[in-house]
């Protein structure tokens, strides 16, 4: 249990000040509920976030969203503005999954269409997009075009006929981030990488067929083609062993270089260097090639997601109206403008499972939607539903254009081996109407819907802050599980 108590600052936010003491350089927000913030005072998401406090250049605050946990050095649901000039980057403050992040597919099918074929769907699903750890794609490519991937991202998949123009142009960064450097990158990262594009991994990584269960935001819906009763597809992956490998190299590197520029840490796992500093450089530009890799490693899975819906349906994609939504990142770090003590400053900010969630207006949302505010996806566990938000202008004040990036785990993967059985979960699903396939029975298990945070509740913070509001709720029907 944590000892930190937080000061109740309104019943959605909650503040530890800086002690200097501690080395805190600005306090720590956490955005949560009462019942959210106990699950957190459980673990060390509390102390993690005061840590994040010490690193030098830090802004503003260090922030904990409503889905927020213990993580690696940072907590996952963490996000965290350095001065771009003076501050650190920290590749444990991006995550081993570089690019984890989900993307939505709507069509023009209703669930009472898609039901009698929800099987045959999913197993066919199943069978046509790898899934597991270490799994393979169906595709294998040599360095030269492992490197035009980490460069071209979506638009790489694209040229390669693995969907249209109209798919980049729905991605965050249109699916390709500039200045990534594949010669940044490890040989271990490419052998790790190669094989596994197109291919969804494992732990909480998922495709889920769900229906729209309800709308909440009219004009938004509209905008993004969804309809109540309708069919979606979410796809959550990220950039596989090869982002894991970047991470790893990295926080080597790091750790390397703390003494080289006087850097005190409290934790080890913070490992970080100056932003500006050759292995700053390095890093970010081996975390662009991981980005990349992840938008053409979605965009690749979208395509084969959309031609078995063509032969289990006998319609064309355009019968079927498949249509990408959006696609956002979680796990990432970006130098963006942000309002500082009401300064304008340019800041890396960490988003640590976190999303953005920039509200209309900003140049960096997709033209479809700039006038809009930015679509925010947020995946919850298998038997509860996922949440599609709208990026509102609170964002900016409250917490670096960032808003919660799921349910966020409350149960280690070990407890819910002990305390579930895979006869058990599957049991609760298909009571629930839910058909699921998965590789292990470890797959089932350990993301037992009860292993999670309550998705409603994070949404509701977010939603009652107005960092990002509810737009539509989507119920699962079918889940593929690596």
């Amino acid at each position: 249990m944590s000892s930190i108590t937080p000061k109740k600052i309104s019943d959605q936010v909650y503040r530890i000040d800086a002690d200097p003491s501690r080395g805190m350089k600005v306090p720590v927000t956490i955005y949560a509920d009462e019942g959210l913030l106990s699950k957190m005072m459980t673990d060390r998401t509390l102390s993690q976030a005061m840590n994040v406090a010490t690193l030098p250049g830090i802004q503003g605050t260090a922030v904990v969203l409503p889905d927020g946990h213990e993580g690696y050095g940072f907590p996952v649901g963490g996000v965290a503005a350095m001065d771009a000039e003076e501050g650190m980057i920290s590749p444990g403050g991006v995550g081993y999954d570089i690019n984890c992040g989900v993307r939505l597919l709507r069509l023009n099918l209703s669930e009472k269409e898609a039901r009698p074929k929800l099987k045959e769907l999913v197993t066919d699903l199943f069978n046509s997009i790898p899934s597991g750890v270490g799994s393979e794609g169906a595709i294998k490519l040599n360095y030269s075009q492992l490197d035009e991937v980490l460069v071209r991202g979506v638009n790489w998949a694209i040229d390669h006929g693995y969907g249209t123009k109209d798919d980049a142009n729905v991605c965050e960064e249109n699916g390709q981030i500039k200045n990534a450097d594949p010669n940044k990158v490890s040989n271990t990262a490419r052998k790790r990488g190669a094989p596994q594009l197109g291919s969804l991994g494992s732990g909480n990584h998922f495709l889920e067929v769900q229906r729209i269960e309800k709308i909440y935001d009219e004009e938004a819906a509209k905008r993004m083609g969804i309809q109540e009763g309708n069919v979606t597809v979410l796809i959550h992956c990220g950039s596989r062993g090869f982002g894991h490998q970047i991470c790893s190299d990295y926080l080597r590197v790091s750790e390397q270089a703390l003494k080289k520029y006087n850097i005190n840490l409290p934790d080890r796992e913070l490992a970080c260097v100056p932003n500006t500093s050759e292995e700053g450089e390095s890093y970010r530009k081996a975390m662009f090639a991981a980005l990349n890799f992840a938008w053409s490693n979605r965009q690749m899975i979208t395509h084969w997601t959309r031609k078995s819906f063509e032969r289990v349906f006998k319609k064309s994609e355009s019968d079927l109206d498949m249509k990408l939504v959006y696609d956002v990142a979680h796990n990432i770090a970006k130098v963006e403008k942000h309002k500082i003590d009401g300064k304008e400053k340019s800041v890396v900010v960490h988003r640590k499972g976190a999303t953005r969630a920039f509200p209309a207006n900003r140049d960096e949302i997709p033209l479809k939607y700039r006038d809009l505010g930015q679509p925010v996806l947020i995946p919850g566990s298998m038997g509860t539903g996922s949440w599609i938000l709208l990026g509102k202008s609170n964002s900016m004040n409250l917490s670096f254009g960032s808003t919660a990036h799921g349910a966020g785990r409350m149960m280690s993967r070990s407890k819910a081996r002990r305390d579930f059985t895979e006869e058990q979960v599957k049991k609760s699903l298909t009571d629930k109407g839910i058909f699921i396939k998965s590789l292990t029975r470890d797959g089932v298990v350990e993301e037992t819907p009860e292993a999670y945070k309550d998705v409603d509740a994070v949404v509701n913070v977010s939603h009652e802050l107005g960092i990002a509001t509810k737009v539509a709720k989507l119920v699962p029907i079918g889940v593929i599980k690596g």
